[in-house]
Parts: C-alpha cells; sequence; structure tokens
C-alpha cells in the first residue's frame, strides 16, 4: 500500500511590511484583498492543525499544487522555502507553483529556484538550471509516476488565469507514455484546474484543449490541481477513458469564510497496472475548528476490501 497526500493554496501569512516600490505593482491589488479579506480566514493555526493530523497518517509521499505565497515577495518566497524544508525532504514532497507564486513579472523563476529542490525532477540538475523549461517535472515515487505541469504566470490585476503550454502538452504527452512502459500509477500534478467551467474567466487556464489532448496522448490516471479553494472531483474524458481530477480546499482556510474550510485528501494505492485500486480519504476542519476529521471517501480505481468505510473519528489535538 503507497499512501500520498494532496494539499493546496497554502497562502503563508501573514503578509511582511511591504515597501512603496514592492506595491508599485499589481501587488497593490492583492494587498488590499489580502487585508480586507484573506487575512481574516487564512491562518496559520490552521495549516499547522492539518499538517499535524496528516503527519498521524504517515503518507509516503506529499504533493502541493501552488499558491505557497501570496504576494510573491522575495521574503515570502524565502520564508515559503523555509517552511518546505521544515515539513519534510525534497524525496518525500514535490511542488508545483501557483499564480500567486508569480504574482509580478519575474516572480515564477524566483519562486521556482527557491524551491527547487522540492520542484526538479529526477535525474535533473542539483541546481537551478537558469532557464525556463523546467516544466513538465518527472519523479518516480514507489509505484507513482508524478509529472508536475506549471500554469503559473504573471497576469494584469484583476486577472488570476493561468497558461499551458503547446511545449509543455507534447512533453507531458512524452512523459505520461515513459511513464506506461515503466508500468507506473501517472499522476499529474496542475495548479489550475484543466475542466471548462471549475474557475471563473478571469481565472480560468488557458490550454485546457491541449492539456486534455496530452492526456488523450499518453494516458493518466490521475489529476491533481488547486486554485478555486473548493473540494471538487471532476471526470477528464480522454481516448484512454475517464480520469479523475481532484481538487482541494486552501490548506489555510478557517472557518466562517464563503469557501469551504481547510482540508486534505489521503490517496491509497494498491493494486498494478490494469488492476489498479485507488481510494481518497478527504479529511478537513471541523465546525468547531479545533479538529481534524473524515469528510468523505472516495473510490476511483477497484474496491479494495481493507478500505471499507471507516467511522468519522476526530483527531484532537
Amino acid at each position: 500500500m503507497f499512501k500520498f497526500a494532496h494539499i493546496s493554496d497554502i497562502h503563508l501569512g501573514p503578509l511582511p511590511r511591504l515597501t512603496l516600490r514592492e506595491l508599485a505593482s499589481k501587488r497593490i491589488t492583492g494587498f488590499v484583498n489580502w487585508h480586507r479579506n484573506r487575512r481574516k480566514h487564512l491562518l496559520v493555526n490552521t495549516l499547522d492543525l492539518l499538517l499535524s493530523d496528516m503527519r498521524l497518517k504517515q503518507p509516503d509521499h506529499l504533493m502541493i499544487t501552488g499558491d505557497l505565497v501570496n504576494l510573491a515577495t522575495s521574503i515570502e518566497i524565502r520564508l515559503a522555502g523555509e517552511w518546505l524544508r521544515s515539513i519534510g525532504e525534497p524525496l518525500e514532497t514535490t511542488v508545483v507553483p501557483g499564480n500567486h507564486d508569480a504574482y509580478v513579472p519575474g516572480a515564477h523563476d524566483r519562486s521556482v529556484r527557491e524551491w527547487y529542490p522540492f520542484i526538479s525532477g529526477d535525474g535533473a540538475p542539483e541546481d537551478w538550471p537558469d532557464e525556463e523549461h523546467v516544466f513538465p517535472t518527472y519523479r518516480r515515487r514507489g509505484p507513482l509516476a508524478i509529472i508536475g505541469c506549471s500554469t503559473s504566470n504573471a497576469t494584469l490585476p484583476f486577472s488570476a488565469g493561468g497558461f499551458f503550454s503547446a511545449r509543455q502538452a507534447r512533453e507531458t504527452a512524452n512523459l505520461l507514455n515513459r511513464a506506461k512502459d515503466e508500468g507506473l500509477f501517472r499522476v499529474v500534478m496542475i495548479h489550475h484546474p484543466p475542466i471548462r467551467g471549475a474557475a471563473p474567466s478571469h481565472k480560468r487556464m488557458i490550454g485546457i484543449r491541449r492539456f486534455a489532448a496530452a492526456l488523450s496522448v499518453g494516458g493518466a490516471e490521475l489529476v491533481l490541481h488547486g486554485h478555486t479553494h473548493l473540494n471538487t472531483v471532476y471526470q477528464l474524458k480522454t481516448h484512454h477513458g475517464q480520469v479523475p481530477v481532484v481538487g482541494i480546499a486552501s490548506a489555510s482556510q478557517g472557518p466562517g469564510g464563503h469557501k469551504p474550510p481547510a482540508a486534505y485528501n489521503l490517496f491509497s494505492l494498491s493494486g498494478e497496472p490494469g488492476a489498479w485500486n485507488l481510494s481518497c480519504d478527504r479529511y478537513g476542519l471541523t465546525a468547531a475548528a479545533d479538529a481534524i476529521a473524515l469528510e468523505k471517501r472516495h473510490v476511483f480505481y477497484g474496491n479494495p476490501p481493507d478500505l471499507a468505510e471507516p467511522p468519522a473519528i476526530e483527531a484532537q489535538f
């Protein structure tokens, strides 16, 4: 049995003190939004509670689908790197960036450079190669092939869209075929949901058709995304059949907001190619905001007999 967890949209706070120069950009809109809305509901204590519960489940790997920071200032990016190093080793954690990690021009490269050990694929240079074609990445962990894609790019104010290029689509399809030849369960990580209508028009991903084509050519078993701060399960139709596309709430979302409170997904995988067993337990913050409890179970492949529906027992801290 191989277990892997999924969290997203960390939005580590609080915001650092910003200079006038840093605010003289798109950051001013994010700064206002943070103080009017996000700071009231995105809580470090919530994130700590979520991670504490996750550690009890002892996943073999952790996947983070972007938005580690808020305005992508240099100090935020550095502190996010320190946070990543505090929660686990690069071999045990895989990261792809989100739109907030590329909030202004140049921020994407700074984020990837700082978090590179958690991003880089197997066999990649140990240090940031100082060129833009880092993605897609390929990591083999146990029975998994983890393909990391980036839709992260700087956008205009009041826009939070993502972009998936034709080049990245071609290389993603090649990596998916490689993983198939190696007999691996293929998980694709991406920040923006690759599903039409899953995000408002100003937050959507450009290149959804290219992404679907890549999966139709290469095949995949699972797609994980963030961005919407919602707990969602979609199905993406490909030439190889339906692929589950799973989103998760912000890992820092406290109670009382218009989005669901913090949650993480814990996947349990067994079996072999052509006979995979995959279930997913979603654990989320309780209404009292003092514990994490099982919320829902999905069985995506097979029906593992050792994963019968357990009672919803809360983990107290």
